[in-house]
């Protein structure tokens, strides 16, 4: 073995250490190996707790055999771990930014172009991957997603290994970029409309070149948000469907913490690219995985299926065609209502997720306790908030998710409001940390729950499609705006500079709020009483 392939090859082994195990990485490099007490100490304790909580609440009417539900966990974990790292792959151009901006590779604008164009991309891609989810099953989709997302974020490292070794683009980036040169073109010249300089292929090499890998990306994740909710769908009733969305929450939180956390450990023991790359190869493993273990309805696995009580209750008949189903989701007042809320969601998500870590990069609070552990908090957040949706929609509100959502959404608008007043204060961590889980829980029980009620588990693809599909136009449309009204350079040191950040959330939290208030009654009604 050469020096240089001694020295990749132990640098990627401490990259993956950082992840699972980062004191082991830290301790490697020199540093403390306190992380995993400090870190995932918190996570464990919590997650103890709510196991306590949850098996002591009252049980709803629908049960299960032990057997069943240990297979049926078999199902959902595998799914989970990879919607998990999932998220690590999509957030770990979040954790890159920031150290492109210290080497002047990526500004405030070219973040938002590349998120901006990424998140479109995955709107948009509900529209054929919904009803493909529902053509060929979760399982199918949910290894076509995991699978196309591991190429890309590979392809991505690749390029990100390509500039940082070189000082320049290597034959992968020129072809990135002059594939995506004709496209790029447009966004640079509706930017340059506005007034907003976002940088050119001159000026910032890595701009095009993932730009295009980003939205690659971004289309083969959107198959895991549509892919999970089809699989767990036919396992799980009406009834059980918000506390479970509380459990499955704490995996997706586990991905941001891993994204946010686990990234910030990678880039700071090994070099850049390997945020692209360890995802990847964790993806490469989950789909592996899901292969093995994952079946789409319970009778595949053995066990018979069963009514669940949804929207697609009572219904027996053949499937509709694909333009019947999207008439007919598109003719529901209740899943455009949703679909409005969701695209409120991820204008909020976002704009607190993915800007409050700019931020505090920017402002040179980067140290302090909020953001240097984000991550953690986020975790914990999402925890927390998708625990609470989930309990009191099953156990307070009948199985209702309209309420729940009304309650954070006035927790969101009150939360914008304040951060206005708090831009400079230590506060400020401690509020969006609140706001992430008012929003997580929104987001987890409208996409995750509401799509599974109202959809039905015969349409739950084009339900999740178009739902989710607002949520991240929602979450395009605030990476476009922020990335040209945000600070940037020297008046991005101060946070008093940042006011349009919290100013732009607000009305779209009172929007949100009175949207879910239009919902406090709503359940899903099928053919059928269900069980």
């Amino acid at each position: 073995m050469t020096a240089a392939t001694a020295s990749w090859l132990r640098r990627a082994l401490l990259a993956a250490a950082a992840l699972l195990t980062p004191g082991v990485a830290l301790a490697a490099e020199g540093g403390g190996g306190s992380y995993v007490l400090t870190q995932l100490m918190p996570i464990v304790i919590l997650l103890g707790t709510l196991a306590v909580i949850i098996t002591r609440l009252p049980k709803v009417e629908i049960q299960h055999s032990a057997d069943y539900k240990r297979r049926r966990a078999l199902n959902w974990l595998p799914m989970g771990f990879a919607y998990a790292f999932l998220y690590m792959g999509r957030y770990n151009l979040t954790v890159s930014k920031n150290e492109f901006s210290d080497i002047g590779l990526m500004n405030n604008a070219d973040f938002g172009v590349i998120f901006g164009i990424g998140t479109v991309v995955y709107g948009i891609a509900f529209v054929l991957n919904g009803p493909l989810t529902d053509r060929f099953g979760g399982k199918k989709a949910m290894l076509v997603g995991a699978t196309g997302a591991m190429v890309m974020n590979a392809l991505m490292g690749a390029v990100t290994y390509e500039v940082l070794t070189t000082g320049g683009p290597g034959a992968l980036t020129e072809l990135m970029n002059t594939i995506a040169a004709p496209f790029f073109l447009v966004f640079n010249g509706i930017f340059a409309a506005l007034g907003q300089e976002t940088g050119d292929v001159e000026r910032s090499i890595l701009l095009p070149a993932l730009s295009l890998l980003y939205a690659g990306n971004m289309y083969f994740q959107s198959f895991g948000a549509v892919a999970i909710v089809k699989v767990n769908a036919p396992w799980f009733h009406v009834r059980e469907r918000g506390v479970f969305g509380a459990v499955f929450g704490v995996l997706i939180s586990l991905g941001v913490f891993f994204a946010y956390d686990g990234g910030r450990a990678i880039v700071s023991r090994a070099e850049t690219y390997w945020v692209f790359f360890t995802p990847a190869i964790l993806l490469g493993i989950m789909a592996a995985v899901c292969l093995a273990f994952v079946r789409d309805t319970p009778g595949e696995a053995g066990y018979g299926d069963f009514d669940v009580g949804d929207a697609s209750s009572g219904d027996d008949g053949p499937p509709l065609g694909v333009a019947a189903v999207f008439k007919k989701m598109l003719t529901n007042p209740v899943i455009l209502t949703i679909s409005a809320i969701e695209f409120c969601s991820g204008f909020l998500r976002q704009a607190i997720m993915q800007w409050y870590i700019i931020f505090a990069k920017q402002t040179g609070i980067m140290e302090t306790f909020v953001p240097s552990t984000w991550g953690l908090l986020l975790c914990c957040a999402g925890i927390m908030g998708g625990a609470f949706a989930g309990v009191i929609s099953d156990h307070l509100f009948q199985s209702r998710r309209g309420p729940v959502a009304a309650v954070l959404y006035g927790g969101l608008l009150g939360g914008a409001l304040v951060m206005t007043q708090v831009l400079d204060s230590v506060a400020l961590g401690y509020l969006v940390i609140f706001m992430s889980l008012c929003v997580i829980g929104v987001h987890g029980m409208l996409s995750g729950t509401a799509s599974m009620d109202f959809g039905g588990r015969k349409n739950t693809g084009v339900a999740v499609g178009i739902i989710d599909g607002f949520v991240y136009l929602g979450t395009g449309v605030m990476s476009f705006l922020y990335g040209w009204r945000l600070p940037n350079g020297e008046a991005a040191k101060d946070p008093n500079n940042w006011i349009e950040w919290p100013m732009w959330m607000i009305p779209v939290a009172v929007v949100g709020l009175l949207l879910s208030l239009r919902l406090w009654n709503a359940k899903p009604k099928g053919s059928g009483g269900g069980h």
